[in-house]
């Protein structure tokens, strides 16, 4: 007669661990959420020693790469073609989308390759420590000329309202405007002067 057989043995059951999170954020510059990603695929189960991984498949960067700064791609360049005389118009209505699909005041930083803009005559008027203080605040949209462009400080979306000759240095100061813009470069102009300076094709 068999003796008394124990039970089967439970195995305990696996406790799923989950997987790395999917980088679902898009990044500065890109325009607006994109196309619904496909979900990802069955994720095996890690040990619990093992931290998850990147959401990259590729392996960890050297520590040489990883110097580079990330964000370090060109920002999105945007043209809006007008007139030397409409430019500043067409400047000021790319502030208010902008305001209106809730970017914040201090992420927008206009400049003008010709004469000043009404508003930064207008604080000018108060001396320009005065003027230069609230470009240092950050805290709402700033107007200057592209001469003073080395003075300005990076902002994410940075406008230029080519309202004058597209002479060398304003040519230059647009492309440095390029480099102050985080995520996003609008240009109101002449398009062929404008791609001309930058040695974009748009």
């Amino acid at each position: 007669m068999p003796e008394s057989v124990q039970g089967p043995r439970t195995a305990p059951t696996p406790r799923p661990v989950p997987g790395p999170r999917s980088a679902a954020t898009p990044r500065p510059g890109h325009p607006g959420p994109g196309p619904a990603r496909p979900a990802p695929p069955a994720q095996r189960p890690l040990p619990t020693s093992t931290r998850p991984a990147a959401p990259s498949a590729a392996p960890a960067p050297d520590p040489a790469e990883r110097k580079r700064p990330e964000n370090r791609s060109a920002a999105q360049l945007q043209l809006i073609p007008a007139p030397a005389g409409g430019a500043l118009d067409a400047a000021d209505e790319a502030v208010d989308l902008l305001l209106d699909s809730g970017r914040a005041p201090g992420d927008i930083l206009v400049l003008t390759t010709g004469g000043n803009h009404p508003w930064a005559t207008h604080e000018l008027s108060f001396g320009e420590a005065a003027y230069w203080a609230q470009h240092d605040a950050g805290d709402d949209v700033f107007f200057a000329r592209t001469a003073s462009v080395d003075r300005c400080a990076s902002r994410p979306v940075v406008i230029v309202a080519a309202n004058g000759d597209i002479d060398d240095s304003a040519a230059r100061a647009l492309s440095v405007a390029r480099d102050r813009a985080g995520a996003l470069l609008i240009v109101c102009g002449d398009p062929q002067k404008i791609n001309s300076a930058l040695g974009a094709g748009v």
